[in-house]
């Protein structure tokens, strides 16, 4: 039986099915559309899919979050594939980079490190993480702040890593100043910045606060 066949007739699959389905898909005499994707054309798809698993979160759904994981799932097994088609780098990289990481930032579960609260594990990853990115200095963890996340994502994240290095978080009065002369597009990204900064302090999620204001606003119009 060839290895189609056998995928066809199966009536649960797993992990390395669906390698296998890719890997068909991507071949010669298999999906025109599939062969033809590189990182770059189906970067909004994994974009897309996340949000989509993210919605199923927020609706309490696991029918949408089950399918939508699973959709998320092909994107990681897809890219994989791509680079593996172009001689980058395999799956089994991608697995072993991940469960590296995992064991060296949790020294407190595989080594002797102390860590029995979640702040204590957060400082622990974080520093970690600076060591490993060979991350000194304030600017160079900044850098690492990935430039693609939604804006309020990356503000916030950048704040948090300043208020480790002792600038401190935004104030109201930060807010009330920046916002006495709103002119320019400059003026008003350091507003936002700012009232980013100052939900950090207040342990606020500031994507998630504009979120839920984005749904009052449309229940609430007549």
């Amino acid at each position: 039986m060839d290895k189609k066949t056998e995928l066809i007739q199966k009536n649960t699959y797993t992990f390395e099915d669906l390698c296998d389905i890719v890997k068909i898909l991507r071949a010669p005499g298999g999906c025109p559309w599939d062969a033809e994707q590189t990182h770059k054309t189906i970067r909004g798809n994994f974009i897309e899919e996340v949000y989509e698993f993210i919605e199923g979160i927020d609706n309490d759904d696991n029918a949408i979050m089950r399918e939508e994981l699973g959709d998320v799932l092909l994107q990681v097994v897809f890219h994989a594939r791509i680079a593996e088609d172009n001689s980058e780098y395999f799956l089994d990289d991608v697995l072993t980079d991940i469960c590296k990481k995992l064991i060296i930032r949790h020294p407190h579960v595989f080594a002797d490190v102390k860590a029995d609260t979640t702040e204590q594990v957060l400082d622990n990853w974080n520093a970690i993480k600076m060591q490993t990115k060979g991350q000194k200095t304030a600017k160079e963890a900044l850098d690492g702040v990935s430039r693609s996340l939604p804006s309020l994502m990356r503000a916030e994240k950048i704040s948090s890593k300043l208020n480790k290095y002792g600038h401190g978080f935004a104030t109201e009065d930060d807010i009330i100043s920046a916002s006495s002369s709103l002119k320019t597009e400059e003026d008003i990204g350091k507003l936002l910045y700012l009232v980013t900064s100052y939900a950090k302090s207040k342990g606020i999620d500031p994507e998630k606060a504009l979120y839920d204001e984005c749904d009052r606003i449309i229940s609430n119009e007549k």
